[in-house]
């Protein structure tokens, strides 16, 4: 049986004030302690787009996070999409 069948992806946009409040190194943290992979990253035009894969329930715990994000983030929206898992083996933030 592989391990994939227990697994979900989703990914999309994570809007508001979400640059320059440290969202992207305190997702990979609650990411990484969620045992979660994937990555985030910051978009041109202020928002910030992620990846995550792993655990269903890791998965739902990480979308409830995303909807305040750390301390010095106004979420004005969280738009998710179910994916294809990519199969990474860790949560990155990429440039």
């Amino acid at each position: 049986m592989s391990t994939q069948t227990y697994t979900t992806a989703v990914t999309g946009l994570v809007k508001g004030k979400v640059q320059g409040v440290f969202f992207r190194s305190q997702a990979k943290e609650k990411a990484r302690s969620l045992k979660l992979t994937g990555w985030v990253r910051n978009t041109d035009d202020g928002a910030v787009e992620i990846l995550i894969a792993g655990n269903k329930f890791g998965v739902e715990f990480m979308k409830v996070w995303l909807q305040s994000g750390p301390n010095q983030a106004s979420v004005e929206s969280v738009d998710l999409k179910v994916c294809e898992d990519p199969g990474l083996n860790e949560f990155e933030i990429l440039d």
